[in-house]
């Protein structure tokens, strides 16, 4: 269902803080022009974490409404309290949403059976597809490959996940293991090639939202077998996508988003906006390389 590229959309906002609506919608039309199979609102990237539920409900609702069914859409809809995770998918106007994207709970470091138990509570929860979400880096915790496993075997509606874990064995075990029908998606812009060469499906990427043709033909690529092609497109992002995390995620992307005329690059405390040295960093390398 979720083959390709997903964007994991950054929420832009106005200098006052408040979300910036023809922002959001220039971004919206930027990624279903170029490419996007996914528009994936309010992740990690969306800094869902500082949004009021209306405002979530305002960038979704403006998502669809540009978007007018012409990409899917996937809801980033998780947390570390199980009962309030349950309760979220009646707060929302579901139509139109194709899937939900579900990160493994963070902070409490549940044991396996407390996944296991998490996850079953969400499946129950809601009808759409649920994407499972691992990225330890973020959570505190690894979700084991065998937990995402039974996941993916006992709940029919679990039917992908985004790895970013960043342990390839890891990735290639799932890969090999999983039944058949479940997607392996890389969490990780950077290793979005070797999960496709062993078996994945695609990305949910945060260079995307700058880049979407260009990341997009890579995967095309990929997808197609044509490694060769798709390691010139792989290459000439490559050395750009440690520099978007070097000081914060999304504030980076938010820069390039400005350069090509989307949205400005504020972002909500905690986070902070990158300093000038990196900027011109990144700058001088997507004109190098002809991205802009």
């Amino acid at each position: 269902m979720f083959q390709g590229l997903g964007v994991a959309m950054v929420t832009p906002f106005l200098q006052n803080g408040d979300v910036d609506v023809n922002g959001l919608k220039k971004l919206t039309q930027h990624l279903v022009e170029n490419g996007t199979d996914t528009l994936v609102v309010m992740g990690t990237t969306g800094e869902s974490a500082t949004l009021s539920h209306d405002e979530k409900v305002l960038a979704l609702e403006t998502v669809k409404e540009v978007n007018n069914g012409k990409k899917k859409i996937v809801l980033g809809v998780g947390g570390n309290n199980t009962k309030e995770v349950s309760k979220t998918f009646g707060k929302f106007d579901l139509n139109g949403v194709d899937g939900i994207l579900s990160v493994s709970p963070y902070y409490n470091k549940p044991t396996e059976s407390g996944l296991i138990a998490h996850f079953t509570a969400v499946s129950e929860s809601t009808d759409l597809p649920i994407i499972l979400y691992n990225v330890p880096g973020r959570t505190g915790s690894n979700m084991p490959a065998d937990v995402s496993l039974q996941l993916a075997n006992d709940l029919k509606n679990v039917v992908a996940i985004k790895e970013a874990c960043g342990d390839l064995e890891q990735i290639m075990y799932l890969i090999n293991q999983a039944p058949e029908g479940f997607e392996v998606i890389s969490g990780d812009d950077a290793l979005t090639l070797p999960i496709i060469a062993a078996g994945g499906t695609g990305v949910i990427s945060v260079v995307g939202n700058a880049f979407p043709k260009e990341f997009s033909q890579m995967i095309q690529a990929a997808l197609k077998g044509d490694l060769v092609e798709a390691r010139k497109k792989h290459y000439q992002l490559f050395d750009l996508i440690p520099m978007l995390f070097a000081e914060g995620n999304p504030a980076g992307v938010k820069e390039i988003l400005k350069t090509i005329g989307v949205c400005d690059t504020n972002v909500r405390l905690p986070l902070t906006p990158i300093s000038e040295g990196l900027n011109q960093r990144i700058q001088k390398y997507i004109t190098q390389v002809g991205l802009v």
